[in-house]
């Protein structure tokens, strides 16, 4: 297997691992959401992604690594579609 074909299934690895979270815990989600809903409107950039990684670490089962260095591809994917979300519905109103 090649170095790329070993990312991607170590990729898939970790998504399908973390979706099993979510579905095993729905409260994830909602209270995920909620957390983005406070903090995102202050601003979208890095330090206040880390702010969410961070309190949906502390609220959650959920753990994401306070250095975004060491965030992996699970949780970079996780909260920018946590953030388009709720970037989406701000523009709705």
């Amino acid at each position: 297997m090649s170095g790329s074909e070993m990312q991607k299934t170590r990729v898939i690895n970790e998504l399908r691992s973390f979706i099993k979270k979510l579905l095993q815990d729905p409260q994830i989600l909602e209270q995920s959401l909620v957390v983005a809903r406070k903090h995102l409107p202050e601003s979208s950039g890095p330090a206040v992604m880390t702010t969410i990684a961070n309190e949906i670490s502390d609220t959650t089962s959920v753990h994401i690594p306070e250095d975004p260095a060491e965030h992996s591809e699970a949780d970079k994917l996780y909260l920018e579609l946590l953030k388009e979300v709720v970037l989406e519905e701000q523009a709705l109103y």
